[in-house]
């Protein structure tokens, strides 16, 4: 009869668990899909045996992916890659600033664009000058 101890069971990392939720968001076997609410973040941390600031980095890396949407007092759920990034509430911060400023430039380019074609009429309704 062998005695030995089993080898303790080592506690993931947020990047660990992280990676673990992003397969099952995003992976070919995807378990979730847009609008389903993973796991409550204190729960989750004591079936893993890791602190809730743990769990709470990883699905903040995950929103920061934008995979998910972390609502307060509602949960995190997977976002609709339909929906276009930091539109809905829970988005990150920072996809909300990027969307923002995305939209700033796109009007600029829009105007750009718009004049640039005003200039070509207005060129190409000239002769060009004999040499």
């Amino acid at each position: 009869m062998d005695e030995s101890p089993e080898a303790p069971k080592q506690t993931p990392t947020a990047k660990e668990i992280a990676a673990e939720f992003r397969e099952k968001i995003a992976g070919p076997d995807r378990e979730y899909e847009p609008g389903d609410r993973l796991p409550a973040a204190r729960k989750l941390a004591k079936e893993l045996g890791v602190q809730l600031m743990t769990v709470q980095s990883a699905f903040g890396q995950l929103r920061d992916e934008g995979l998910v949407l972390t609502q307060q007092g509602r949960g995190t759920f997977v976002r609709d890659p339909a929906v276009p990034l930091g539109t809905e509430p829970g988005s990150s911060p920072a996809f909300s600033a990027l969307a923002a400023e995305f939209s700033t430039i796109h009007d600029a380019l829009h105007l750009l664009g718009e004049r640039l074609d005003r200039l070509e009429r207005l060129v190409g309704g000239e002769t060009p000058p004999s040499p």
